[in-house]
């Protein structure tokens, strides 16, 4: 393992998931006790012919993961991303040693700092600075490097009035501020952090940023996952994208982050929810269908041209007559960088919708956002498609529903081969003048 602070090999880990009720009226539990014992004895003869006992059919077994195996080598950076149930905390308390693999071998060289969620590690009872001792100790630090780091710790976790407060009655964020800053403060070898910038004002999470660059920057290793992907695609050169708890990718971040948002989102120009009981949504609106489309191309499309306008539609059912709706759309670019957001409201419309703050009659309604040709740059794009009431009230969100592609056709290209720079592409105006120079 020379060079290497950890390496995975063919890690699964799985989890039981009981099935019998917990809780009873009286004469459920007799009716119940009655059933099961005239059951039991043909219950036990087919549990023994699978291999199992009497009560392995009221339990289930979920792999979390499957057969996952890296290697991370000493002083690297390494962000995980994947989607809510793709295995990503379960992997990051197998290297934290929290529990253990169910089979596989996990090799870690180093002292570990663990972050896996707000309080990690926080006694609610003790107060702010005996926690900081306390944190110290559990990853191996001696009460002489605590006491070396500790003005510096409470500096940054901004707890200094309340060292002496028990951390029950600390807020949400003043727990993730001071476990934060133990964490990556005591200076382990090997830093394990899942959603650092979960918790915590613009300020904080800036700050939070900066550390995690200047942790990487003194060769210790770091282990990151994040929903915030602009964030891990800046602060880690390489991913690893999970999936069903399978490691489905593993390569520079850039293309990872493109290749996840290209698996959660339609790549066909067009999503449509035909059942409008499973549509998302609520009792007021449901969400019907999010389409792209351009002039030129029949139906739906994935691939535009960038000298082409691009149109956005958004369909939705309104579902009690009255309510004041609106559409609103948020582009992200290929590595979920928030590239713009807009809706019906007149304040933010180029034009004046004309069911903007009027009462919707039941019925399915159309919303269409016309991008203009010669706007966005080359590249993948992610829609995110809202429907909302009155103002700002959300109704339902489908975040990166769908994605397309901008494709230069030549028109701006001229005579340059390279990529141009930005998000945007716009054809802006200019002028030339020729002017005399002073004498």
């Amino acid at each position: 393992m020379s060079g290497l602070a950890v390496r995975v090999d063919g890690v699964s880990k799985s989890f039981r998931i009981s099935h019998q009720l917990a809780y009873y009226r009286f004469s459920e539990f007799i009716e119940n006790v009655a059933r099961n014992a005239a059951r039991w004895p043909a219950r036990w003869l087919r549990s023994a012919a699978a291999g199992g006992g009497p009560s392995s059919s009221a339990v289930d077994v979920l792999w979390a993961l499957s057969d996952v195996s890296f290697e991370v080598p000493k002083g690297a950076v390494l962000g995980i991303i994947g989607r809510n149930g793709a295995g990503k905390s379960t992997l990051l308390k197998l290297l934290s040693r929290i529990t253990g693999p169910t089979r596989g071998r996990i090799e870690i060289r180093g002292r570990v700092g663990s972050l896996l969620e707000v309080g990690t590690g926080m006694h609610p009872e003790l107060t702010g600075r005996e926690n900081i001792f306390l944190n110290g100790t559990i990853i191996g630090m001696t009460r002489r490097e605590i006491r070396r780091k500790f003005d510096e710790i409470a500096a940054f976790a901004e707890v200094e009035r309340f060292l002496d407060t028990p951390v029950k009655h600390y807020s949400s964020g003043m727990q993730m501020r001071l476990a934060f800053s133990v964490a990556a403060h005591l200076e382990p070898e090997i830093l394990i952090v899942d959603e650092v910038l979960a918790v915590g004002d613009a300020a904080f999470q800036k700050k939070c940023l900066a550390v995690m660059q200047n942790v990487a920057r003194r060769g210790c290793t770091c282990l990151i996952v994040s929903h915030n992907l602009p964030m891990i695609a800046n602060l880690c050169a390489r991913l690893l994208l999970l999936k069903d708890g399978r490691l489905i990718a593993d390569g520079p971040a850039d293309e990872i982050v493109e290749q996840y948002l290209g698996t959660t989102a339609a790549v066909g120009g067009e999503v449509v929810w035909p059942d409008p009981a499973a549509a998302p949504g609520n009792e007021i609106v449901r969400m019907h269908a999010v389409r792209v489309r351009q002039e030129g191309i029949v139906g739906p499309t994935p691939d535009v041209d960038i000298a082409r306008d691009v149109d956005i539609e958004i369909e939705y059912d309104n579902l009690i007559a009255g309510e004041r709706l609106y559409s609103a759309l948020w582009l992200k670019d290929h590595i979920a960088t928030p590239v713009l957001s807009t809706s019906t409201h007149r304040t933010v419309s180029l034009t004046l919708d004309a069911w903007d703050e009027q009462p919707h009659p039941l019925g399915r309604y159309r919303s269409v956002c016309r991008i203009p040709a010669n706007f966005l740059n080359e590249g993948r794009y992610s829609v995110t498609a809202i429907v909302g009431r009155g103002m700002a009230e959300t109704q339902v969100l489908c975040e990166d529903v769908l994605s397309f592609h901008v494709h230069d056709t030549g028109e701006m290209r001229g005579q340059y081969f390279g990529h141009w720079l930005g998000v945007v592409r716009p054809k802006l105006p200019w002028s030339t003048e020729k002017i005399e120079l002073a004498t």
